[in-house]
């Protein structure tokens, strides 16, 4: 051992615990805790910390709307925030429109808050009921939602959530609705 390099691992120094074995300053006691803000515990996961992303879509699937909550959390408390947040639309004639004139909700949504909200802001809408609507007739508007989240879950960093702060997997989720959107604008013609 005459001849070893400085700082070249040998064997540990009388007294003394290797450098490389765990609890020794530098080097962390045990692995952190999964989850981080805006997570809960996926009912159908068994338990799993999780997240549930939240959209509003167009009819043709392009996201206006986008926010997460924690996957134990009831559909409707993003309900009124995310209406509130959907850009102006700019009508055939060129007049904006504040708000869309008629939303699907599947039954998630089904609250009298969420009727209230949308009747106050003259906005109609067609929100399946529990136990009512027939479960073959759910998916026939809102496959729309379902295609863009299936859309959404093909990026890596939106289908298993890593980030343990709830801003940055927004900014992955509002940056995913962004290349959505650039996907469904026409292509150039080449010259």
């Amino acid at each position: 051992m005459a001849g070893a390099a400085p700082g070249a691992a040998g064997p540990p120094r009388r007294g003394r615990a290797h450098r490389l074995v765990a609890c020794q300053r530098g080097q962390r006691q045990r692995a952190g805790k999964r989850g981080g803000q805006a997570t809960g515990p996926n009912p159908t996961d068994r338990a799993k910390p999780g997240t549930k992303h939240h959209l509003v879509v167009d009819r043709h699937g392009i996201p206006l709307a986008c926010g997460i909550s924690g996957a134990n959390r009831p559909d409707a408390g993003l309900f009124a925030a995310l209406i509130a947040t959907i850009p102006p639309i700019t009508q055939p004639n060129g007049r904006r429109r504040k708000r869309p004139a008629k939303l699907h909700a599947d039954k998630g949504y089904d609250y009298p808050h969420c009727r209230r909200f949308l009747h106050q802001r003259g906005i109609r809408c067609r929100i399946a009921r529990k136990g009512v609507e027939r479960a073959d007739r759910l998916g026939r508007h809102r496959w729309v939602v379902e295609r863009t989240l299936a859309w959404l879950h093909h990026f890596r960093r939106l289908a298993v959530r890593h980030e343990r702060r709830d801003d940055l997997h927004q900014a992955f989720l509002d940056l995913g609705c962004a290349l959505l959107c650039l996907r469904r604008l026409p292509h150039p013609d080449p010259l």
